[in-house]
């Protein structure tokens, strides 16, 4: 049995190697539609790697509140829930209050914006981000020049800023920033402090931000909802009775009477929930892009039968011969499928290869580029594009094996 397998690779590789270039050009469907997989399965392995990674940076010991209801099974919607306007800044008061959650040790709103910054002759565009005293604690951030501003100048709409490193090089350059006066939407703002470099961490610029008291940021740019809320928690342990105390506490502000939750107009969800979501979204996206890139493989595999139709017809006098001279139908159906799956499996390690190291030079330019991002390549996928490899090789190799099996031999001797 196994000499059989051997001498049965063996002929196909000869055959194979007998036609070089016809033989390239029939895997490189393959090549492509594996590398293709390959490549995304790697690349988005490391884009949730990479998120999660900057979002766990953040803490676990978090809790995010989102405006909008959401139940379990369908978060993303309250993720996306900006638009919604039921949190307000007297929510997160009540929430600071240490009777009604007492494992809260700190909470900020967010009210985000954009506009037009001036200074002097220098123009930037950037991001708004109205926040609460208590937001360097929450978010873990340090100030590198100057200082945040405080819970009076919160209360009191005090047209105070505190700028991210890259505005404060776009309009100051090496200049000191803090005591000068800039313009935001035309109204007047002092410089207080400079935030120290943090990069970009789950998809936000933390750098190319200005930062308002709450207040000031809902009278600027004209309304009074919140957009999220963020509170640190104690300890981990007590996070499931934090969100509790959350939640019962919103419901009396907001007077919500039903405890079910099925009437709240808010979604409250632990830093490990928000992970785990995110980590499913990631990997269906995945997924569903290595999906589409699979269907270059059906067109290598149509490929792959076509070529084996005009091989079976070049050589139909060989396969008289063999039958003349001994050899059955399952011999020469065993010959031509072979060489279907061994074209389609070198096709397929090729593209694992080159798959690996498109992604593999990908992740270098990105590292370069100043982010922690790490090429993996899964066992999994691996496997995965092998298996399909041979299964191509298989569905599309049995039709001409097949045909070329069930020749008479008298008339494959004759044919010219």
């Amino acid at each position: 049995m196994f000499q059989t397998f051997v001498h049965s690779v063996s002929n196909s590789i000869t055959s194979l190697l007998a036609n070089k270039v016809r033989s390239f050009l029939t895997m490189l469907g393959i090549v492509i539609g594996v590398s293709a997989v390959i490549m995304i399965m790697s690349l988005g392995a490391g884009a949730q790697s990479f998120i999660l990674s900057n979002l766990k940076s953040l803490g676990t010991n978090l809790v995010g509140v989102l405006p909008g209801y959401s139940e379990e099974q369908s978060s993303f919607g309250a993720m996306m829930g900006y638009s919604v306007k039921t949190l307000k800044y007297e929510d997160t008061l009540a929430l600071n209050n240490k009777k009604r959650v007492p494992n809260i040790v700190a909470v900020t709103g967010y009210s985000k914006g954009s506009g037009t910054t001036v200074w002097e002759s220098n123009s930037y565009d950037t991001s708004l981000n109205g926040v609460m005293t208590n937001y360097m604690e929450v978010e873990n951030g340090n100030i590198e020049k100057g200082r945040f501003f405080d819970k009076e100048e919160e209360r009191n709409f005090s047209r105070v800023a505190v700028l991210g490193s890259v505005v404060k090089k776009e309009l100051f350059g090496e200049s000191d920033a803090v005591g000068k006066r800039i313009k935001i939407k035309d109204q007047a703002f002092e410089v207080i402090g400079v935030m120290e470099e943090r990069g970009t961490i789950a998809m936000q610029d933390y750098d190319d931000q200005i930062f308002l008291p709450i207040r000031t940021m809902q009278k600027l740019i004209g309304v009074n909802n919140i957009g999220l809320i963020r509170a640190k928690i104690d300890k981990e342990e007590n996070m499931n009775k934090a969100i509790d105390d959350i939640k019962m506490t919103l419901r009396e502000e907001h007077n919500i009477k039903d405890t079910s939750g099925k009437n709240d107009d808010f979604t409250v969800r632990s830093a490990t929930q928000m992970l785990d979501i995110i980590k499913t979204i990631t990997d269906s996206l995945t997924y569903f892009l290595a999906m589409m890139a699979a269907i270059s493989l059906l067109v290598g595999g149509i490929g792959i039968m076509n070529i084996m139709l005009i091989s079976v017809k070049e050589r139909t006098r060989e396969i008289g011969l063999r039958k003349a001279i001994g050899a059955n139908n399952s011999d020469i159906l065993t010959q031509f499928l072979f060489e279907s799956i061994t074209i389609t499996l070198i096709g397929g390690i090729i593209g694992i290869v080159v798959g690996a190291s498109i992604s593999f030079l990908i992740s270098l330019v990105i590292n370069y580029m100043g982010y922690d991002w790490k090429f993996i390549i899964t066992l999994p996928s691996v496997l995965v594009a092998v298996l399909v490899s041979a299964s191509v090789g298989i569905i599309f190799g049995i039709y001409p094996a097949k045909k070329a099996s069930v020749l008479d031999p008298i008339v494959a001797l004759k044919y010219e």
